[in-house]
């Protein structure tokens, strides 16, 4: 199953908006860019800004923390490892409950996350849904749960010439399925986007000063 979620780190690279090629600019407050561009009937959006005395492994052990990751996004009702398939590629299940928003209810998302540290020490966190037959085979969808699809998402943490700043870059882009319109969709990826303030005030009280 491994070489069905085998990603090339150059590529996912691109995928998380390292570059610049058709992204429009929303806002840049405090410091923190959003932008967006359209990829089908539905938008991607990216969240760019400098973090000052983190350094790029601190913020990565922040964000990927499971057991912390409520404290950033206080929908998210379970998050939990499923299966290591490799030292760096793990399957996670994310799941919001009954009482989370109704972009968020009852939705679950059965993702990849997969770890590389390129050669200049710009670290890659790449996350997508599996497959829906690798999914399921992993992990039966409950009655009562709608599983979304989520195409990408992920970080890419570059380091500055300060060695304990670096600058970080958010995309998302899913699919909540269920009834949700495609405006409600794009609207729910706005949202997912505005979480990295929370994320990155959780990061600064959490570096050692």
């Amino acid at each position: 199953m491994s070489a069905s979620v085998s990603v090339s780190p150059a590529s996912e690279m691109d995928k998380l908006g390292n570059r610049s090629d058709g992204w429009k600019v929303l806002t840049l407050e405090n410091g923190v860019e959003i932008s967006k561009r359209r990829s089908g009937s539905l938008h991607m959006f990216r969240s760019r800004w400098v973090l000052r005395s983190v350094s790029p492994q601190q913020f990565i052990t922040v964000a990927n923390a499971i057991d912390a990751a409520k404290q950033w996004d206080s929908e998210l009702v379970e998050g939990r490892y499923i299966k290591d398939l490799e030292d760096n590629l793990s399957i996670i299940r994310l799941r919001f409950g009954d009482n989370s928003k109704p972009l968020f209810r009852k939705r679950e998302f059965i993702v990849y996350e997969r770890r590389e540290t390129m050669e200049d020490g710009t670290l890659v966190v790449a996350v997508a849904s599996l497959p829906k037959e690798i999914a399921a085979g992993l992990l039966p969808q409950q009655n009562n749960a709608i599983r979304g699809f989520l195409l990408q998402s992920g970080w890419v943490v570059e380091k500055l010439e300060d060695i304990n700043s670096c600058i970080v870059t958010y995309v998302v882009q899913l699919d909540p399925a269920g009834w949700l319109p495609k405006w409600f969709v794009n609207r729910l990826n706005t949202k997912l986007v505005m979480i990295i303030e929370d994320l990155r005030k959780l990061v600064q009280t959490t570096a050692p000063h």
